[in-house]
């Protein structure tokens, strides 16, 4: 690593119903009375049992947006795909079918500068050309082969935190010292955040603050970097062709998004292991298990019940499915990874099945942009703590019960998944 200020490793503690006779139609419309909302009775490794009704009854189900409109969304994993892969399919106007929160441009105190920076490069608000323009500044860092060069600061990372894991005593929490302070110090490295800066970067961005603060940091971050330029993602965007909005812009994306969505996997991970002691004796017995393994992962304990919303540009039709210019459509990955016409027997965890194709990353030109970075810190984490920790058990999960969603586009909580190990 050339950056002389890219963070060290040590390790961190966080603060505390069956199918029809008849073929079901492509799409349900349900009478305006019975509209529907997301289900809120599913857990990470449970998904709510109405998703599945919904997925049999048609491809896609009406649904009630917070705005107030009624828009679309898909269980099925064949049309998931088509959504997703469609330029006839916008990411604006942003329209969440979950519980609004105050965010962006909804806070009093942003001010215009972020504003426009975000309005500029929001990887996840945008569509082509401009969002082609600011992918393709950072998408080199992210490759498979720039992410073989993490390898050994990943795998250091992992192993410091794994004895501060072991230090704090079992049953200890393995969300809180284990799966999101990994998912921060990773985050660090690979963006190129200062180690000077680690610790407000985890104070902010794992903890609450207002976009505007998080803004703030964003300039003093890239400020920084700009005199100390090295082999990251932050000095990739500085020397690249974006405007200075830009580089504000994403570098806000990239440090609000994926590094939640990595603690959130690497719990969910080991309360779906500890869950099913075939598995677990399975990974144990055979390590190269795992490539195939986060493919299982990633399908059956999906964190987002939807993506982010696409609005259709004009009128679309797919077979029977015709969606109207204007109407809002959610994807769902949690319901179209369980479709049993695309993964046979989907409700089984099985680590040994081919689980490509799966939407845990999403799919089309907004697929996740750090998937390979995701699928290296899950890997070394669940091989490094299978590893260490013998007798490995599970004490309790609180994602093992219905929570609040994480996130108002729908997404599961990880919540506190407390492990003992002999």
């Amino acid at each position: 690593m050339t950056d002389s200020t890219s963070v060290s490793t040590p390790a961190v503690s966080m603060p505390a119903t069956s199918p029809p006779a008849t073929s079901p139609p492509a799409v349900a419309r349900c009478p305006h009375h019975d509209i529907r909302t997301i289900p809120t009775d599913g857990t990470p490794l449970t998904p709510s049992p109405t998703l599945a009704k919904w997925r049999e009854e048609a491809a896609a189900t009406p649904l009630h947006y917070t705005d107030g409109h009624e828009g679309w969304i898909v269980t099925r994993h064949e049309l998931a795909r088509l959504v997703l892969e469609d330029s006839r399919f916008s990411q604006r106007p942003s329209r969440m079918p979950g519980e609004l929160r105050v965010d962006g441009d909804n806070e009093p105190d942003i001010d215009d500068e972020a504003l426009a920076a975000m309005e500029v490069a929001n990887l996840l608000a945008l569509d082509s050309p401009q969002h082609a323009r600011v992918r393709r500044a950072i998408l080199g860092r992210f490759s498979v082969r720039a992410v073989r060069g993490y390898e050994a600061d990943v795998a250091a990372i992992i192993a410091a935190q794994l004895e501060h894991l072991k230090a704090q005593g079992s049953p200890a929490d393995l969300t809180e010292h284990f799966a999101v302070p990994i998912s921060a110090a990773v985050h660090c490295r690979v963006l190129g955040i200062p180690s000077s800066h680690a610790e407000q970067f985890t104070t902010l961005f794992v903890g609450t603050a207002t976009t505007q603060q998080k803004m703030v940091f964003v300039r003093e971050v890239l400020a920084i970097k700009r005199a100390n330029l090295g082999g990251d993602v932050l000095s990739e965007l500085i020397r690249s062709d974006l405007t200075d909005a830009e580089v504000a812009g994403v570098t806000h994306v990239l440090f609000t998004s994926g590094r939640d969505s990595v603690a959130y996997m690497i719990a969910t991970t080991t309360v779906a292991l500890l869950s099913h002691p075939d598995q677990l004796v399975a990974l144990r017995d055979d390590p190269t298990l795992i490539t195939g393994a986060i493919e299982e992962f990633m399908r059956y304990g999906a964190m987002f019940i939807t993506l982010f919303a696409r609005t259709a540009t004009e009128d679309v039709d797919f077979g029977d499915v015709h969606i109207d210019k204007g109407d809002s459509v959610s994807v769902s990955p949690v319901a179209a990874n369980h479709d049993d016409r695309r993964f046979e027997n989907p409700d089984d965890f099985d680590i040994t099945r081919d689980a490509y194709g799966h939407l845990g990353f999403g799919h089309g030109i907004h697929g996740c942009v750090g998937q390979q970075l995701a699928r290296l810190e899950i890997r070394q984490a669940i091989t490094q703590m299978l590893a260490g920790l013998p007798g490995l058990y599970l004490a309790r999960a609180e994602q093992n019960e219905p929570m609040p969603f994480a996130n108002p586009v729908a997404t599961y909580e990880a919540g506190s998944v407390f492990v003992g190990w002999h």
